[in-house]
């Protein structure tokens, strides 16, 4: 019982370390570059809100977490997932293609395919990258299909942060190995 308690620790540090990327204001920046996932729902449920949804990405991610050199993939998770935008970014444009990226984006269909672009998300780890991955959901009815299918162990380790219409998901995405990764070295040096 000792080692999940302990695992559990590191697992917690860890988590916080992944989590806690954005900055607390735009002069703080990272020395290491991120890949970003965001999957935004296609849904008819996030149809009212999805001007809201994408000046809050724009002000709180665009302007102040991401930076040069990150790589940044947006999905649209409509009745299919499929990729609006997906660059690296380094030129002096970035910020306004992918804001632009964002006002393209259209909800309507039926149905949130969150399942599909979590796992091509998850097949498209770069190598080594810190991976931030944050799902937009316009409600509930839109997130069950994935809670209770077969995307369900991708969302494992996740936390909600609620807005009035919708809500954002942080998911830490091939996590398990990094944490056993840490766990096996804080017990090789303990």
């Amino acid at each position: 019982m000792r080692i999940n308690i302990t695992g559990n620790i590191v697992y917690g540090l860890f988590l916080s370390s992944v989590l806690g990327l954005v900055p607390l204001n735009a002069a703080d920046t990272r020395s290491i570059p991120i890949d970003v996932n965001l999957i935004v729902d296609g849904s008819s449920a996030l149809k009212e809100p999805l001007d809201e949804v994408a000046a809050w990405i724009s002000n709180n991610l665009v302007d102040h977490l991401f930076q040069e050199g990150d790589k940044v993939t947006i999905w649209s998770a409509g009745r299919s997932a499929r990729i609006v935008y997906s660059d690296t970014l380094k030129d002096g444009a970035w910020k306004d293609n992918v804001k632009n990226s964002l006002k393209s984006l259209s909800a309507g269909d039926d149905s949130a395919d969150f399942a599909g672009a979590l796992r091509e998300a998850a097949g498209r780890g770069s190598g080594g990258n810190m991976t931030y991955t944050l799902l937009v959901s316009g409600s509930s009815a839109s997130l069950s299909p994935t809670l209770l299918g077969s995307g369900a162990n991708l969302m494992k380790y996740s936390r909600i942060e609620e807005f009035r219409g919708w809500r954002i998901l942080v998911i830490a995405l091939n996590i398990d190995s990094r944490v056993r990764q840490a766990a096996a070295a804080y017990f090789s040096n303990s």
